[in-house]
């Protein structure tokens, strides 16, 4: 009797979600890890809220985290870098080709509008960015002094009589204490409340 050779079924590994992914999924994978640890670490604060927390959040793997970001400090680094930038990209766009009092009411209204549209961002970077002694310190150092440097900037050509830099932080933290205060206890409050409210405070300081 004729035996027919026996043929070997050969089953390739499967492949990580790493190797299956396209960049635009793994795109989608660091948003979504993104996301999940702004939220957690708004609420919880960063030494808190774990690597696990964060991938169960974001509904992935626990190594998608470190895959995507290489450790939580990398990962949060990346989300204070990243929003701060944008923040300070948007400031300098809402102010652009604006001086004096408008130009510092365009900052104020813009700093207002991106508390409202990102809150955990603000929570987060309100209760973080301002520490000292950690790991990403001074790599969001650069880009917090230039989100607080579009309102110095505006503050110098103005009045370069004023400390600018110590003026600027000072209406740049006010503006993003109150709209938490906003977001947090008076959210009955309307948005054109809110910009009132806080244009009261720096009324005429840079008037012609």
């Amino acid at each position: 009797m004729d035996l027919e050779p026996a043929t070997a079924t050969v089953k390739a590994a499967p492949a990580t979600p790493e190797r299956q992914a396209t960049p635009e999924r793994r795109g989608d994978t660091r948003q979504q890890i993104m996301a999940a640890a702004i939220a957690l670490i708004s609420d919880q604060g960063f030494s808190a809220t774990s690597v696990e927390e964060i991938a169960a959040a974001a509904g992935v793997a626990k190594g998608s985290v470190y895959y995507n970001f290489g450790s939580k400090e990398e990962l949060f680094t990346t989300i204070l870098t990243e929003g701060v930038t944008r923040l300070s990209t948007a400031l300098r766009a809402a102010s652009a080709g604006l001086e004096g009092q408008r130009a510092l009411e365009a900052l104020i209204t813009e700093l207002l509008t991106q508390v409202h549209e990102h809150p955990d961002f603000a929570k987060l970077i309100t209760a973080e960015i301002f520490r000292t002694g950690r790991h990403w310190q001074e790599s969001v150092r650069l880009v917090r002094d230039d989100s607080m440097g579009a309102f110095a900037d505006v503050v110098h050509r103005s009045r370069p009589d004023l400390d600018a830099k110590l003026v600027g932080a000072a209406v740049f933290g006010a503006t993003l204490v109150a709209g938490l205060e906003w977001l947090v206890f008076s959210p009955e409050r309307t948005f054109a409340e809110l910009r009132a409210a806080v244009l009261v405070t720096t009324g005429g300081m840079l008037a012609a």
